[in-house]
């Protein structure tokens, strides 16, 4: 199919499911997915954003200023991953209990709404990679209709782009315990260091930042192309780094790139 067959498919997969509550997060993917299902399901859809100390408090706000721009009926809700045990020791598939969490939650409120499906905005590029959540959300009954429909990442770029959303190109982002190496526990402590880290060289002027925390040093993942730039702020960036307490800064030579954490696996 080409781009235009797999936009028809997915707004008649939306259509299928009659009503649909959509988990967001104000990416490009669960963004388009929303204003997808805004406009086939009209008020039998609904947008909830499950919040925790893994969500950066800038990603909340920017998915709040998404909502209103393209008048998605948003609902944040506060999801009790940080009490569960199995998640915060932070095993390999650390985001399968995450995931699951998440889907009673999702199922919960969909329940209470009275809507038939919970869906996420999970793509054909997502199955290439390694994602345990993705096996556990899919047994948990909620529905994927980018990957129902084949529709990768850049079709949801493309298509998004096509459409006028300004939000097709924002950068791509993950959950904050994606910075820290599997075995290390999660604590709330590290989490707060790795947003305020990533926050700060964000507010210089870089797009697409990771700060990967191994112990008390703070590696930093950047565009390649931005490397040079950072070189040029480095006492700025290691002052603030070790005010917020970390002992040494790095910088990774290969670059950002997604998933890096599980290169180990």
């Amino acid at each position: 199919m080409n781009r235009t067959q797999k936009y028809d498919a997915v707004q008649q997969n939306i259509a299928y499911h009659g009503s649909m509550l959509v988990a967001f997060s104000g990416g490009v993917d669960s963004s388009l997915l929303a204003v997808l299902a805004r406009d086939v399901l009209g008020d039998k859809t609904q947008c909830v954003l499950l919040d925790s100390p893994l969500v950066p408090r800038a990603a909340i706000t920017e998915a709040r200023q998404i909502a209103r721009d393209h008048r998605l009926h948003l609902e944040i809700m506060p999801v009790p991953l940080m009490s569960d045990e199995r998640f915060i020791k932070n095993p390999p598939n650390r985001c399968y209990y995450c995931k699951r969490i998440a889907a009673k939650s999702l199922k919960q409120r969909a329940a209470e709404l009275g809507f038939t499906s919970v869906a996420d905005g999970m793509n054909i590029t997502d199955t290439g990679e390694y994602r345990p959540g993705l096996i556990t959300s899919t047994r948990e009954g909620i529905v994927h209709p980018f990957i129902e429909t084949g529709i990768t990442k850049d079709d949801i770029r493309s298509i998004a782009q096509g459409s006028g959303y300004h939000f097709w190109n924002k950068p791509s982002a993950a959950c904050l315990a994606s910075r820290i190496p599997y075995g290390e526990e999660i604590t709330a402590e590290k989490l707060m260091m790795i947003e305020r880290a990533e926050a700060f060289i964000a507010g210089r002027g870089f797009a697409q930042v990771r700060v990967r925390l191994h112990g008390n040093v703070a590696r930093i993942e950047i565009g390649k192309k931005d490397v040079r730039k950072l070189m040029t702020i480095t006492e700025e960036v290691v002052q603030e780094l070790k005010s917020i307490g970390f002992s040494y800064i790095t910088v990774d030579l290969e670059g950002y790139r997604s998933g890096s954490m599980d290169e180990v696996l």
